[in-house]
């Protein structure tokens, strides 16, 4: 572990110590402004000296919260939004105890204001003192390499130039690739960390003999070295080992969306879709009504065949972009001319790799559909699909007939939960990337599926909207 790493981890806990006390007195300085509003004298006289013996015994537990939530993470790559939803989860769970505690304590204090106002200012407070310090850490990291880590890739397949191209775009990750190697033999491996120093090792390939594995990862513990590699799809699955018949004997588990798993998704599902279809309605009846000024000759709501849950046809419900004459859909009356098009647009100007196809510039949307579709309007309809139970709100993205037809035997993995509105691929690229990524993506939220990942990727979901898509 890098020094400039464990210096700004400790330093972090002290900073942290001072925001929480820092917003502490900023809301018992700002106390009056309920009363001065109202016009209400003062209810409570609370003496600032027995308050901040109050603050300064109360601090070090939500210090405590913090480290039980890892927000003194040594890393210097830690995701700044992450730490902020970290912040207010582990802040929130200590003002509920606060909270309880004032209620069985009662000779503490009472001022709603103050409890509530220490919360909001340790939130903003704290997310901005941590935002400070990332801030001189990753200066440091990119203009002086302070706290770089010296990276080894070995492998000698497609994946190590897919993570060196990585590296080299992303300089604030903080790696540095100090040299590639195609074996895993110690003696050249030794050589390399003479001449330059070794922090990580990278195995990208799966195909280096378990032999020169088993002395590669008892050479990084001796030598203090990080180990990482790229797992094959079989090594990502989830294990549960126990004993059959005296015999030691794995089980592989395919996703926890099994029992339990599937009732805590299916009834979040439930009532997340009611409240963003209530909450969403205005944005919902001005779509339908600009849909029908625009192309009134069809229906608002599309109905696209799709493939859902164990290879079943489903309605996936969409706002109409294209025009009505172009839809692929029997009852157009232009229905064949339509398809033909679609197939002659699938070959000049679909830019996916794979079975799914995406038709760049399509010449066949109407205005408002352009608009629409750049921020996903058009899959708002899919929050009834989710109340009907044909979809999740987080999952694989459902794909047509003739799309699945093409996958190959191991891709209808995809096809064992409900498909999603958002998912991992949407999160991490929208329709930019290709098929075989996109699956990797999805197989990885199968097999290690909860509930905060659903929250993760519907928060990333809102900040992707308004990313730009390089193949729209």
């Amino acid at each position: 572990m890098k020094r400039s790493e464990l210096f700004f981890s400790a330093i972090q806990v002290p900073v942290d110590f001072l925001m929480i006390v820092l917003a502490a007195i900023s809301a018992f300085l700002v106390r009056d402004i309920p009363q001065i509003i109202a016009l209400k004298p003062k209810l409570y006289n609370f003496p600032i000296e027995q308050y901040l013996k109050i603050v300064l015994l109360v601090t070090p537990f939500f210090l405590l919260i913090y480290a039980l939530e890892g927000l003194y993470d040594i890393r210097a790559t830690r995701r700044f939004w992450k730490e902020t939803l970290k912040v207010f989860s582990a802040t929130s769970i200590g003002l509920v105890i606060i909270i309880v505690t004032i209620f069985l304590k009662r000779e503490w204090f009472s001022s709603r204001f103050i409890i509530l106002s220490a919360w909001a200012l340790t939130v903003f407070y704290v997310v901005m003192g941590r935002w400070f310090l990332q801030l001189i850490q990753k200066w440091l990291l990119r203009y002086k390499k302070i706290g770089v880590h010296r990276v080894l890739l070995i492998g000698r397949n497609g994946k190590i130039k897919k993570i060196s191209q990585f590296i080299n775009r992303k300089p604030g990750l903080g790696y540095k690739i100090i040299a590639k190697s195609d074996t895993a033999r110690l003696k050249k491996i030794k050589e390399i960390k003479q001449k330059k120093g070794i922090d990580e090792i990278i195995l990208c390939d799966s195909t280096i003999p378990d032999s020169d594995i088993a002395k590669l990862v008892d050479f990084c513990a001796i030598n203090n070295i990080v180990y990482r590699f790229i797992p094959t799809t079989f090594q990502t699955t989830r294990f549960n080992l126990g004993v059959f018949g005296g015999e030691p004997i794995v089980e592989i588990n395919h996703t926890p969306l099994d029992g339990w798993g599937r009732i805590i998704k299916a009834v979040f599902d439930w009532l997340a879709a009611i409240f963003l279809i209530i909450f969403l309605s205005p944005i919902l009846l001005i779509v339908a009504l600009l849909i029908k000024k625009e192309d009134p000759d069809g229906p608002i709501i599309y109905k696209n065949k799709r493939i859902g849950v164990d290879g079943k046809n489903i309605n996936v419900f969409k706002f109409r972009y294209m025009q009505w004459k172009y839809c692929i859909d029997k009852k157009n009356p232009h229905f064949k001319e339509a398809l033909k098009l679609e197939k002659e647009l699938i070959k000049k100007q679909s830019v996916r790799q794979g079975p799914l196809y995406k038709i760049k510039n399509d010449p066949r949307k109407m205005k408002v559909g352009k608009w629409i579709e750049k921020f996903s309007l058009d899959e708002l309809p899919q929050l009834f699909n989710v109340i009907k139970g044909d979809m999740s709100l987080v999952g694989p993205r459902p794909h047509q007939k003739r799309e699945v037809e093409k996958y190959k035997e191991y891709h209808r993995r995809l096809l064992t939960i409900k498909p999603g509105i958002t998912g991992m691929a949407q999160v991490s690229g929208r329709s930019d990337l290709d098929f075989e990524d996109e699956y990797k993506l999805d197989l990885y939220y199968i097999e290690n599926w909860s509930l905060w990942l659903d929250f993760l990727i519907l928060f990333k979901t809102l900040k992707v909207l308004f990313k730009k898509r390089k193949n729209n």
